[in-house]
């Protein structure tokens, strides 16, 4: 399999190491803030996953490959073991991870989303993005205006325009749309594992109670993988659960990742 080199940001120099895996259309600067505050008790890093960020393009997006670069990350970096939180399509990928690589993962978060498919869908916002006449476009204020057109919220707008980036005068994306487009069924799903033993370690699926993903619909299909996992909703939060409550959201993970090792299942439980 082919792999990418990640680029990323790492905060703190003590502790344990610890990855932080952002969602479709986001990058690793997402988490700067919620990385330097984890990173009082943990050496933390957050990557830029393929397609995304600065990390390099590639037409193979799936979760095998996703978990594929990060695996190479941890041993480039040389890391034996690392906790790792993910959102969305980062914690899908972080599940997989842990699935198909459990000694390399010592606790894993997976912020709204289960291991399952999901419905929803992303035309209105690839038609968007798009879209949006780049020759054109002169300023991110200029940009957010046609991009209002399609999307309506302010807030998820200023989210995706994060990916608008300016070079000698003109503006690109620095996503792949035409990857991403052709993947978004791949991406919403979830791999079959095809004999994978579930994963051993202690698993936090945290969810956003207004959020449209459910996470407490698919306990079964959660605790089929991760036997140890517990499911805590976050009150008065959608999808993006670390952005609408930042400090319980942040009290949840920490106290979740600095807790005594629970004794791990068997391999083959």
């Amino acid at each position: 399999m082919k792999t990418i080199e990640l680029a990323f940001e790492s905060f703190g120099t003590d502790g344990p190491a610890l990855l932080i895996l952002h969602g479709l259309f986001g990058s690793g600067r997402n988490w700067t803030g919620m990385g330097r505050r984890l990173a009082e008790h943990h050496r933390v890093w957050l990557p830029d996953l393929r397609n995304h960020g600065a990390s390099g393009h590639s037409p193979e997006m799936d979760y095998p490959h996703l978990a594929a670069d990060l695996l190479r990350l941890l041993d480039s970096l040389r890391i034996d073991s690392a906790s790792v939180i993910g959102h969305s399509m980062g914690g899908k990928a972080a599940i997989w991870l842990a699935l198909t690589e459990p000694a390399r993962i010592s606790r894993l978060v997976a912020v709204d989303i289960a291991p399952v498919r999901y419905e929803h869908g992303f035309d209105t916002i690839l038609h968007g993005l798009r879209g949006l006449p780049l020759a054109e476009i002169r300023s991110r204020g200029q940009a957010d205006e046609a991009l209002s057109k399609f999307i309506p919220e302010s807030g998820l707008r200023q989210f995706l325009l994060q990916n608008l980036v300016s070079e000698n005068g003109r503006y690109r994306w620095r996503i792949d749309l035409g990857i991403i487009q052709q993947t978004i069924p791949v991406l919403l799903d979830f791999p079959p594992r095809n004999g994978l033993a579930p994963y051993p370690g202690d698993a936090l699926f945290i969810g956003g109670s207004h959020s449209p993903y459910a996470v407490t619909e698919y306990r079964e299909a959660i605790t089929r993988i991760c036997p140890k996992a517990r499911i805590e909703m976050i009150q008065d939060a959608g999808h993006w659960v670390q952005v609408d409550q930042p400090q319980r959201f942040f009290r949840t993970v920490d106290t979740f990742l600095r807790e005594p090792q629970k004794h791990q299942a068997s391999r083959d439980a």
